[in-house]
């Protein structure tokens, strides 16, 4: 199945436009589609929040990293400030995923 998202408006891929694709791809209700897709990324978010990667094949594994505290400066006053111990999520493009974005970088290069 082909997924277009050509009539987006902004460049950024917002929730209710993945709501807006499943109810007018797919046929799912407007309910149903928000509801999916709150879904999905609840549970994405409740993996991250408990410490586990999330791997999604094809597209990329959201992973948890923690940081260690770290000395860092107040840059308006030059300042040295204490950073803390943080949590924080990279995302890791899946090998496919990169090379859709190069084959369609190199063919929409205008020459």
């Amino acid at each position: 199945m082909d997924i277009s998202v050509d009539s987006l408006e902004t460049p950024a891929l917002t929730k209710a436009q993945l709501a807006d694709l499943l109810f007018e791809q797919i046929g799912l209700n407007k309910r149903e589609s928000k509801d999916m897709v709150d879904a999905f990324f609840d549970l994405i978010c409740v993996g991250l929040v408990e410490g586990d990667d999330v791997k999604l094949t094809g597209f990329g594994n959201f992973q948890i990293r923690t940081k260690a505290p770290r000395p860092g400066r107040n840059p308006r006053t030059g300042e040295s400030i204490p950073i803390q111990a943080r949590r924080v999520v990279t995302f890791h493009a899946s090998h496919k995923l990169k090379d859709q974005i190069q084959d369609e970088g190199r063919s929409s290069t205008v020459i």
